[in-house]
């Protein structure tokens, strides 16, 4: 069997056979599967170029392969290479075959050998120049192959250079991103250490409050709660959850579920107190829980222990009720006090009206001139003491009055003038002929304080008082040239108990609430107090107040208005005095009697009434103490005196209590009310009214038997004085009139028939007069009506005109504006032409208007203010006022009322 290796196109040897090892020498060092380190250096020629062309030519290949020495012997051999497909690859199968008959021949012998030698060397060179060819071919595509292979490894560099490039660059990337997502991760760190803080301090805020606090879901299961919830739940951490509705509660909160459900639903807050056990009280409140995005995602219930505040709340109700109680009493002692004090003063009032009547030398009327003005000091101050009390309680109510501030600078400097005089001083008072809008008692109080106030610290000069007018408001001025007030006290000096330069608290420089008491009246008022002030020259006080918009009369306002008893001849009648006081009954008894009036005294209510029942009686004027013995006041003696007499008697009450709730109380029973100590001419000259007036709302009835044809004018009010002057003004005139105290009694009396108009106070007891106009109107009467009051507004005059009325007249109101509304009335009755007359031009007024002037005259009617009409129109509030000025000419209309009478007749 021939030697034979089969090799891979690569050259490795993949299996051997036969005597190999004569053609293949294994080389040192590391063992090599390539045949061509291992075949002998002489064929490694021959066996490449025919392996290169069995490959090639894909065929077997056969050339002689030379001889090698063995044994000292030469052996010729031949090479075959055979090519194998072996699935992709080629594989190639060497056989070294030896040939015969030339192994033998010594290697010496070649020298002797014959010319046959010269032919074998021939094939031999010739062979030797097929293997240098072979070998040539070999070494060009050596090195075309090593050339390939040189550009290929170029381009592999050039491929790792660019590999290695972008390695590089992909290790910075990846550096970068190494850095980054380190980075991230520490903010991560961050983020996640800050959450984790902040749910620290969340919980720590939580826990630190103390508050009941629980989350719920929409499903109403607990999320989450805080360790004061367990003292409301009997709650868990492993409860988280749970639904709420499994847990037992420890309050009597019944509606917590119905109420969270509600708040999902309608995202509205709930607060309800709720009592827990052993007397623990908690607002509890539940509110939405809205997540980042706005979405609710439950309810969070807080609750919130409220017991401290409960008993604080009770323990203030418990002190609110106590001081009422202190004050309360503190009201009835002042009250109880100032009734004692003023019957002493009451009695030294009356002795020196009677002193004044008795004497007649003028040093003794002087005398009895300044005990007249001591008295109305010392009446003041105690006014003062009970109208600060009254401040206090916040129980003294403002009558405000329109009034000539004339009238009380002269009261206040007679009343100053003797002071003033004493300390040599000179006390001017600047005359004025202005009116005001102000309660004139408070106001005359105000001016009196700083009068004394002025007075007191200044030592020589003069003192000098007045007003003058400012724009819309009257500012009355004290002023003095005493010690002046240092600037940095011109505030302190309002305060209580402050007094500039007697640190000693000297009494005879006072108590220091003077100017405390003006500022407060000021305060309440509404009048603006101001003190301007030069150390050493002297000081100026002012107080702002209001002017009136019209100056109009009060003479409709009090009792009497139209009947001046001064102007009149003296009047007497019959007085029943009630008194508890038996130096003041006897004082009025002799006073009375000496003015030639019939008097009978009383002690009590039930003694009076015992003397109308069975002595038969009939007074003229009740005159009567408020507090009486025997179980009756005045007022209840008023009344059933009344019931008993059977008519309207008139009644004056004289009490020491000028609180409001009892001028309110004597103002309802139709009563005069006379704060004592009352003044002999203030008391002379009331019972002259009430005669006046008796006389006056009699006569009609006299002469309606000679005028039973005539037009009448029905006046019905409950004010005595008021109905006797409205009387006496329109008999002046020669109009009949028939007078009525309620609407009770003229629907008894009323005649229908007859050419008459009505006059009627909208305010009267029992049925008012509204009511009477409804009843008069679904009667089928048509009276021409003028309705009349003293508390009228548009939105009453509206009513008044759809009622019926053809008037509607507001006090106060002067003679003639009643005479002309009277005119007007009796002319509807006398001709209906006139009325229709009247329509038609109060229909083509109206619409003349614009469609926006129609909007604000309903408005106006309807009673609202200009502010509101600006809202409901989206109007500003001066485009209003410049429409209502625009009606009121177009229309000729000069008040409210006459506006709203002439759109009733144009309806």
């Amino acid at each position: 069997m021939p030697a034979a290796v089969l090799v891979t196109s690569k050259h490795e040897c993949l299996y051997l056979t036969g005597a190999i090892d004569s053609y293949l020498n294994v080389p040192v060092g590391h063992p090599t599967q390539d045949l061509m380190a291992m075949v002998r250096t002489s064929i490694r020629v021959k066996l490449r170029s025919a392996i290169r062309k069995a490959g090639l030519e894909n065929a077997r290949v056969g050339l002689d392969g030379g001889h090698i020495e063995q044994d000292g012997h030469t052996q010729r051999f031949r090479l075959e290479v055979l090519p194998i497909r072996h699935g992709e690859d080629t594989l190639f199968l060497i056989c070294f075959i030896e040939k015969p008959g030339e192994a033998a021949t010594p290697a010496r012998a070649i020298g002797l050998a014959d010319s046959g030698r010269e032919a074998e060397l021939e094939r031999e060179l010739e062979a030797t120049k097929t293997e240098l060819r072979g070998a040539l071919l070999d070494l060009e595509l050596s090195s075309e192959e090593q050339r390939t292979i040189n550009e290929n490894a170029l381009l592999v560099s050039e491929e790792f250079q660019s590999t290695n490039e972008e390695l590089l660059t992909s290790k910075e990337e990846l550096q970068s991103l190494n850095e980054e997502l380190t980075a991230l991760n520490s903010q991560l760190q961050e983020t996640l250490e800050r959450q984790r803080t902040i749910m620290d301090d969340l919980q720590n805020v939580l826990y630190s409050t103390d508050l009941a606090t629980l989350f719920l879901d929409r499903d109403l299961r607990i999320r989450f709660f805080t360790p004061a919830t367990k003292l409301l739940f009997n709650v868990l951490p492993g409860d988280v959850g749970r639904p709420l509705a499994d847990l037992r509660s420890h309050t009597e909160d019944d509606h917590l579920l119905a109420d969270a459900k509600v708040v999902l639903s309608g995202l509205v807050p709930i607060e309800q107190e709720i009592e827990a056990e052993e007397g623990l009280w908690f607002a509890r409140r539940i509110l939405p829980y809205r997540a980042h995005d706005g979405g609710v995602e439950g309810v969070v219930v807080t609750f919130t222990d409220i017991t401290e505040r409960k008993h604080v709340a009770r323990a203030l109700e418990e002190a609110k009720h106590l001081a009422d109680t202190a004050n309360s009493a503190k009201s009835r002692f002042l009250a109880a006090a100032s009734h004692d004090l003023r019957q002493p003063l009451q009695a030294l009032s009356l002795l020196q009206g009677l002193l004044a009547k008795l004497v007649e030398t003028d040093r003794a009327k002087s005398l009895v001139s300044r005990l007249n003005e001591t008295l109305g000091a010392m009446a003041g101050m105690l006014n003062t003491l009970l109208d600060i009390n009254q401040i206090e309680a916040g129980t003294l109510q403002v009558e405000k009055a329109v009034f000539p501030v004339n009238d009380i600078l002269e009261r206040l400097k007679a009343e100053f003038s003797y002071q003033a005089k004493a300390q040599g001083l000179e006390l001017v008072k600047v005359r004025s002929t202005l009116w005001v809008d102000s309660d004139p008692r408070l106001l005359e109080q105000m001016i009196r304080n700083m009068l004394g106030n002025a007075l007191k610290y200044t030592k020589q000069g003069k003192v000098l008082f007045g007003c003058r007018r400012s724009r819309d408001t009257v500012r009355i001025e004290i002023w003095d040239s005493g010690m002046g007030i240092p600037e940095s006290q011109l505030s302190a000096i309002f305060d209580e108990y402050h007094q500039i330069d007697n640190a000693a608290r000297e009494r005879s420089c006072g108590l220091g609430l003077g100017l405390s008491i003006v500022k407060r009246l000021g305060d309440l008022l509404g009048h603006a107090v101001r003190v301007q002030s030069r150390p050493d020259r002297g000081s100026v006080f002012c107080i702002d107040v209001n002017r009136p918009q019209t100056r109009a009369t009060r003479r409709l306002e009090g009792r009497g208005a139209f009947v001046d008893p001064a102007k009149s001849p003296p009047r007497v009648g019959s007085v029943l005095v009630v008194d508890d006081d038996p130096d003041i009954r006897e004082l009025l008894q002799q006073l009375l009697e000496a003015d030639g009036h019939t008097v009978v005294a009383a002690v009590d209510g039930l003694e009076a009434l015992e003397l109308l029942a069975h002595r038969g009686i009939e007074p003229d004027i009740v005159l009567s103490d408020f507090n009486l013995p025997g179980g009756l006041n005045g007022l209840e003696l008023a009344t059933q005196a009344r019931s008993a007499l059977h008519r309207q008697v008139a009644v004056a009450i004289l009490t020491g209590d000028i609180s409001a709730g009892t001028l309110h109380d004597i103002a309802q029973q139709s009563c005069v009310h006379l704060s004592k100590p009352v003044k002999l001419h203030e008391l002379t000259r009331l019972i002259q009214g009430f005669l006046a007036s008796a006389e006056a709302a009699a006569q009609p009835l006299k002469q309606l038997e000679h005028r039973v044809d005539a037009p009448v004018v029905y006046v019905v009010d409950d004010d005595d004085g008021v109905r006797a002057a409205i009387c006496s003004v329109l008999e002046d005139e020669n109009i009949a009139v028939e007078a009525f105290h309620t609407a009770e009694a003229f629907l008894h009396a009323f005649k229908p028939g007859r050419e008459a108009c009505l006059l009627v106070d909208a305010y009267l007891p029992g049925m008012g007069g509204l009511d009477l106009l409804h009843q008069l109107t679904a009667a089928g009467h048509h009276l021409p009506t003028m309705m009349i009051t003293g508390h009228s507004d548009v939105s009453i005059a509206v009513q008044a005109m759809k009622a019926g009325a053809s008037e509607f007249i507001e006090k106060p109101i002067a003679r003639l504006d009643l005479l002309a509304a009277v005119s007007r009335a009796l002319a509807q009755a006398h001709d209906a032409t006139n009325s229709s007359a009247w329509r038609t031009n109060a229909g083509a007024k109206i619409a003349n208007l614009t469609l926006r002037q129609h909007e604000i005259l309903d408005l106006v009617l309807a009673g609202h203010p200009s502010k509101n009409i600006a809202v409901d129109l989206g109007i500003s509030q001066r485009t209003v006022e410049n429409h209502r000025a625009s009606i009121m000419k177009k229309t000729g209309a000069k008040s409210l009322p006459a506006l709203a009478r002439l759109a009733l007749a144009a309806a």
